[in-house]
């Protein structure tokens, strides 16, 4: 099997460092059901592991060490990388260690004791609840003349901001995963996994309009396609092509943040918690394995309430 990674400056890797490495890449490909994208991320961190591990002179992943992993995390520091960026590489060095010692390739796990530096966290930007019913209005408004274009965004921005889903779970999404009678949705998350969310009646109808009215109109003669979304060639809409509608979208509303689809998931969840919704119940609704994922909406609300605060109070 040939490497995943092409990236001439980390530098080649031995053969039974690579054999690991490749084995490591069909794990989390075929075991583990991750996204191309996150396999490449974690495939390009851990050969850089093992590039540098290689100079320290290792040639077994049995000789990986605490302080050969530290030393690499160092001399990643050392070329300016940013404190996400090192811990997303600590990240991806425990999950390679821990399996490797899961698959006895060693005894003991090297990287059960590295430490992840801690990043700053930004608060991510949402969109005003007022805005988006401009933007939602607006695009109601392009679609009343029935163009099959025009009935499919608007069902994309009202599914985005009802359900919180990800870009890349909208592309996917088959006809068989609509549930018209629970207006429910099924989605599948991150490594493959199903979740079911609701859908709220303005999505449900913007969805009925485009695949009654709109979607045949974007299928080529001749062909077939169980995609609920269509690009303008009649295949799978991708998931640029969606990006650029929701950015096309928000335009309609001066003033409010260019933030494309994850700004409306990071919208969705914000309104989701301003409008008292509770903690547990946004993070199965947003497909997060763990609740401090979710938690950083709570901290948005509460940047915002101080942000009303200090403009309107007169004593702030």
């Amino acid at each position: 099997m040939t490497s995943p990674v092409n990236d001439p400056g980390d530098g080649e890797i031995a053969a039974p460092l690579q054999e690991v490495l490749d084995a490591f890449v069909v794990h989390l490909r075929d075991e583990r059901g991750l996204s191309d994208h996150t396999v490449r991320a974690y495939a390009n961190d851990v050969q850089s592991l093992l590039v540098h591990a290689q100079r320290l002179g290792v040639t077994s992943v049995d000789q990986l060490s605490l302080s050969t992993l530290r030393s690499w995390l160092a001399r990643q520091q050392s070329v300016g990388r940013a404190r996400t960026t090192l811990a997303r590489h600590a990240a991806a060095a425990r999950t390679f260690t821990a399996w490797i010692q899961r698959t006895g390739l060693v005894a003991e796990d090297p990287g059960s004791r590295l430490a992840s530096p801690k990043s700053h966290r930004t608060l991510p930007e949402v969109v005003r609840a007022d805005d988006m019913v401009v933007v939602l209005d607006a695009a109601a408004d392009v679609a009343d003349d029935g163009t099959p274009v025009a009935l499919r965004n608007v069902a994309i921005m009202e599914l985005l901001y009802a359900t919180g889903i990800r870009v890349s779970e909208l592309t996917a999404l088959d006809l068989a995963d609509l549930n018209w009678d629970r207006s429910t949705v099924r989605v599948f998350g991150k490594g493959k996994k199903e979740r079911t969310v609701p859908m709220g009646k303005p999505a449900q109808r913007a969805l009925e309009a485009w695949i009654a009215s709109g979607r045949a109109g974007l299928i080529r003669a001749g062909t077939r396609s169980d995609a609920v979304f269509l690009g303008t060639r009649g295949g799978r809409l991708g998931a640029r092509a969606a990006r650029d509608v929701v950015h096309q979208c928000l335009a309609a509303a001066p003033g409010a943040p260019d933030v494309g689809p994850h700004g409306l998931r990071h919208s969705a969840a914000t309104h989701l918690l301003e409008g008292g919704a509770d903690l547990r119940s946004v993070q199965e609704l947003l497909g997060h394995a763990s609740l401090a994922t979710t938690q950083i909406y709570t901290h948005v609300s509460v940047e915002r309430l101080r942000a009303t605060y200090e403009q309107a109070h007169p004593r702030a």
